[in-house]
């Protein structure tokens, strides 16, 4: 494998097979070594060196924290490619786990909130981590993409029935982006990202859309993927975060980020073709049911004192 020539120990390798789960562009790839080392090998594009090389240090910053997650191991410049351009080579601890997204709905109900609890703690810790970054014009950068995005999806060609309401409540709360928390987010931490592994724990992969943002932001993903496996381990995963019920501000910014990701997923989904373009359609009616078209700010799922009891038992 020509791609490979370069990587430092990689003349070690016995195994190299291609890991094909994901959205990424990135090239993946299940190693192990004469050892017996265990790796995950993620190849991209040598232009994207700078990105990469920040996600890199992204993951080494993560990786203070003690929880099973990927871990970095080496990161550079390898092989060459068919266009005579080097790839940016990125080597992480592999970590052993199903995903959480295949096994969660087989789980006894207690057991489902549990793992969301350790999620969202894990969630927390990450938010915790000092950001040294000055960032004063986020949340007028921010408002701007959502009011970008939302004139992206009226100008689309697919629409769904309700959403000039959803529109218009995306506009009138616009404002409550301001002077938020801004933390380190993972970028895509829901269930499809999630490992359950063989101690029972949860397992964290796939840090490559890290960013800076507003905390309440990595909660929308959480409408769109954690509520359609379990409803316990969403709720969990609230809980587990915050220490209890969410307070009512973060219900609010959660609301309007879920409105607008639930309608621009729809146009992002359009070069994926059909299936993908029907399946964001259906997520985005989902939201509209469970927030009552955004009458509400807390969806109808959240079980409140339901959970509560839940997270009793498991004292």
């Amino acid at each position: 494998m020509d791609d490979i020539s370069g990587i430092p120990g990689a003349e070690s390798w016995t195994t190299v097979e291609p890991v094909l789960k994901g959205w990424s562009s990135d090239r993946k790839f299940f190693v192990q070594d004469q050892a017996g080392r265990r790796l995950l090998l993620r190849l991209s594009a040598g232009n994207t060196y700078h990105r990469k090389q920040q996600e890199y240090e992204g993951i080494q910053r993560f990786n203070g924290l003690d929880f099973p997650m990927s871990r970095a191991v080496d990161f550079g410049l390898c092989g060459l490619g068919e266009d005579g351009e080097q790839s940016v080579y990125m080597l992480l601890t592999w970590v052993d786990g199903v995903p959480l997204e295949e096994c969660l709905p087989g789980l006894p109900p207690e057991e489902q909130y549990r793992l969301g609890a350790e999620a969202g703690r894990i969630l927390k810790q990450m938010h915790m981590i000092p950001v040294e970054e000055e960032l004063p014009h986020w949340e007028a950068d921010m408002q701007s993409k959502i009011l970008s995005r939302i004139r992206e999806y009226e100008d689309c060609p697919y629409h769904l029935e309700g959403d000039q309401q959803v529109i218009a409540f995306v506009r009138e709360n616009i404002g409550l982006i301001h002077n938020v928390e801004k933390v380190y987010h993972h970028g895509d931490f829901h269930v499809g990202n999630l490992l359950y592994t063989p101690e029972g724990k949860i397992g964290v992969i796939d840090f490559n859309r890290w960013d800076i943002g507003d905390y309440a932001e990595e909660f929308y993903k959480l409408q769109i993927f954690d509520r359609e496996r379990s409803i316990p381990f969403a709720a969990g995963k609230l809980e587990g975060y915050f220490g209890g019920p969410p307070p009512e501000a973060f219900w609010k910014r959660q609301a309007l980020y879920v409105a607008y990701t639930s309608l621009y997923s729809i146009k992002w989904s359009i070069p994926y073709g059909a299936a993908d373009i029907q399946d964001m359609m259906d997520r985005c009616r989902l939201a509209l049911k469970d927030y009552d078209g955004f009458r509400r700010s807390i969806p109808w799922w959240y079980p409140g004192t339901g959970s509560n009891i839940l997270s009793k038992r498991l004292k």
